[in-house]
């Protein structure tokens, strides 16, 4: 009964949690655009714009999600397809309806009903095999387990409907044109086409089927008075140039450079081909696309960073500290340009620009505290100066934060024995310790001595 129990589990769950995590791509550029032109819309869903992160997902599936917590995640193949920011707008407002009516939390009053169901006929179809009926046992199985799915996925149809609504009412208090929000659903009809509408069964789908979404918000976003306001067009411009890097970075460079061959002059394919060219192994032609970036603005701070950046990969920290630099004045210290910058300066392997690093990299993990490869590289400048406490203290954050509770405790009370008491580091280390040794004592089989 176990067996068949975790079978029906499964079921159940899967349809509970979005696709199977990807790798998170962070970028300041994207990072910047997304909190700029989802800040209206998260004060109209009663949230706080610094509460909120918009999370960019390497994967090309036309997808948006949230799982907990005040994060949306928009996967890369969502920006591709969206033809202006409005449309990433519209989605926006819709997961944050999700966050903003606990959508998350309530889902457990989907999936108990629906177990019940599953579980019953479990019981029953048991009962009927043991009862010398196989063929009716897996029947009532097969049946309960369709009844049970059928219940989950009517409450999450209610859910997106619910969502959607939320979403309109964001746009109109935020004064951002609905228009994004039908033409992006006008895609996702396009696709049911393309599969074949009746082929598919409303009844058996997480969402309502585009068509009937289209036809109860069309309504209440044309009563809006921003319905006719024109979009952002900085927005739509900022946008081109993200899904620009975006392709040059996870796309294989041939892709990208057919799509922006060498006869587009814009900025947008000298962004995405300087990505194709150095992910390619041509560093030559990556420097003259680079190049031709700052030519074309020579203060833009990401057009900075990604020459920095292309010399520093290239092996060649010391021509890459001056663009990095820049970029990093440039741009307020943005924290991910900042760790970057401060990798460059560990790079050319010169004591005397060590302590530099660490005064960068820590403005950057104080802006930015959930970001392993700052906390790592902050480790290493502390270790080459001989601080091997405040060393063992960026282990422990680095840890903490990438669930190893373990090595964070070991290396907290390293930090703990070499920083001065009660200072906030000590402090810091302290707490680090605490939260570790509780994870631990309340999870003992899995964190049990090796």
């Amino acid at each position: 009964m176990k067996r068949f129990l975790a079978a029906a589990t499964v079921t159940i769950l899967l349809c509970a949690q979005p696709a199977a995590a990807q790798s998170i791509l962070r970028d300041a550029e994207t990072e910047s655009l997304f909190r700029d032109m989802s800040a209206p819309i998260i004060t109209a869903a009663g949230l706080s714009p610094r509460s909120v992160d918009i999370v960019l997902v390497n994967d090309d599936s036309i997808n948006a999600f949230v799982i907990g917590g005040q994060t949306v995640y928009l996967n890369a193949g969502l920006l591709q397809a969206a033809e202006n920011a409005n449309e990433v707008q519209g989605v926006i407002a819709h997961e944050l309806g999700h966050i903003a009516d606990g959508h998350v939390v309530l889902s457990d009053a989907g999936i108990r009903p629906a177990m019940g169901i599953t579980i019953l006929s479990l019981v029953l179809g048991i009962a009927a095999m043991a009862a010398g009926s196989a063929e009716a046992g897996a029947g009532i199985m097969a049946a309960g387990q369709q009844a049970g799915l059928g219940k989950y996925l009517a409450f999450s149809r209610t859910t997106e409907s619910s969502a959607d609504a939320a979403a309109a009412r964001y746009l109109d208090n935020a004064g951002i044109t609905g228009k994004g929000m039908i033409s992006f659903f006008k895609k996702l009809q396009q696709q049911e086409y393309r599969y074949g509408v009746q082929n598919i069964d409303p009844f058996m789908q997480t969402h309502p089927l585009s068509g009937d979404r289209i036809a109860h918000l069309t309504g209440d976003l044309q009563q809006s008075a921003a319905w006719a306001k024109p979009r952002d067009a900085s927005f739509d411009e900022r946008l081109r140039r993200v899904k620009a890097k975006l392709e040059g970075y996870t796309m294989e460079p041939s892709r990208t450079l057919r799509d922006y061959p060498d006869t587009d002059h814009s900025v947008y394919a000298h962004y995405a081909r300087a990505y194709a060219y150095h992910k390619g192994g041509y560093p030559a032609k990556a420097d003259a696309e680079a190049a031709a970036l700052i030519k074309a603005d020579p203060t833009d701070p990401y057009f900075q960073e990604i020459q920095g950046q292309i010399l520093l990969e290239a092996g060649k920290p010391d021509q890459a500290l001056e663009p990095l630099r820049k970029a990093t004045e440039g741009s307020r210290s943005n924290p991910l340009i900042a760790t970057t910058y401060g990798h460059a300066l560990i790079a050319t392997e010169d004591k005397s620009k060590y302590d530099e690093a660490i005064k960068v990299l820590r403005v950057a993990v104080g802006r930015d505290d959930d970001n392993p490869f700052a906390w790592y590289q902050l480790g290493t400048a502390y270790e080459l100066t001989g601080d091997t406490a405040r060393a063992a203290l960026a282990t422990a954050e680095r840890a903490s934060m990438t669930g190893d509770p373990r090595t964070a405790l070991q290396r907290a009370q390293i930090a703990m024995a070499g920083i001065p008491k009660n200072t906030s580091d000590w402090i810091r280390a302290q707490d680090i310790a605490m939260t570790a040794q509780n994870e631990m004592d309340d999870n003992p089989k899995k964190y049990k001595r090796r």
